[in-house]
């Protein structure tokens, strides 16, 4: 296999870098190798925006932060990418499942690659696949107004507001893609892991303003505030939304808090991921 990466370095840092990236690459050409993947993770997504964007367009009231113009389909825009966002991280990380039976992961895990290694390579590979079919998307979303799918689509994706679409991006799916880790590390089936996606994963991604905002639904509106996916839903459509922009109230927190409550979730469940690999395990053996 072709190495894409190249380190300069040597020493400890290559011994930490070699084989992060060594694991990156190897989710990259797993993807390449599995192209029907892009159907789970892109195309389906794209549907759910044109059809529910075609469907609930007429009954659709913007809420009190948003301008009064903005149509469904642009405040369901960023909960789809986030839903593309989790897909991949979905299909990244339920190969851990796959790689103990495979004995691949053992075989990781009895080198003398640091544990800490091991976690960021697999979450790095997940987020670069995520990131680059959220960007696809996003750059899809203006050529699908031009045909005639999404009319009453508008994005504010600027050259200048490229460069933070993608940190944030990158930020949000490495949180995801960590959170996937965090639940497929302990599974010994990927049937396990599917249910816990429709119990757990599925309403976490509902439940976060997405696909209807908050409001003034009682406690309703009191567990959407409380998902920290909220905040990732909420950023992106900050970054996403044309100027002027959208007001702060708290049911859409600023970009500051956001960013915050993103950055605090990533470290703990990439805290999480690592932690559990330390841990030993009679599963990793089988």
């Amino acid at each position: 296999m072709n190495q894409i990466f190249y380190i300069p370095t040597a020493g400890p840092a290559k011994q930490f870098l070699l084989p992060v990236l060594t694991l990156a690459q190897r989710e990259v050409v797993r993807f390449l190798r599995q192209r029907t993947r892009v159907i789970g993770a892109l195309i389906q997504p794209i549907l759910f925006w044109i059809l529910f964007g075609a469907g609930l367009r007429g009954s659709f009231k913007p809420p009190e932060w948003a301008a009064s113009g903005m149509t469904y389909q642009e405040y369901f825009f960023p909960g789809v990418t986030v839903m593309i966002l989790m897909f991949t991280a979905i299909f990244s990380t339920i190969s851990i499942i796959e790689d103990r039976k495979e004995g691949f992961l053992q075989g990781v895990l009895v080198s003398p690659v640091p544990r800490t290694s091991i976690v960021l390579g697999k979450l790095l590979g997940g987020t670069i696949l995520a990131v680059l079919q959220a960007v696809l998307f996003i750059l899809l979303g203006p050529l699908l107004k031009i045909v005639g799918l999404a009319p009453d689509f508008q994005t504010g994706v600027t050259l200048a507001s490229f460069i933070p679409l993608i940190l944030f991006l990158f930020l949000l799916g490495f949180s995801l893609t960590a959170l996937g880790f965090v639940i497929a590390w302990p599974m010994e089936s990927t049937q396990g892991f599917h249910a816990i996606m429709s119990v757990f994963l599925m309403p976490m991604w509902l439940l976060s303003g997405s696909f209807f905002p908050a409001g003034n639904s009682g406690w309703l509106s009191w567990i959407i505030r409380a998902n920290p996916l909220t905040y990732g839903v909420t950023g992106l459509r900050r970054i996403l939304t044309p100027e002027p922009g959208l007001s702060s109230t708290p049911g859409n927190p600023s970009m500051i808090i956001c960013l915050t409550v993103t950055s605090v979730v990533c470290i703990i469940y990439i805290a999480l991921a690592i932690w559990m690999t330390q841990k030993r395990s009679t599963r990793n053996a089988r």
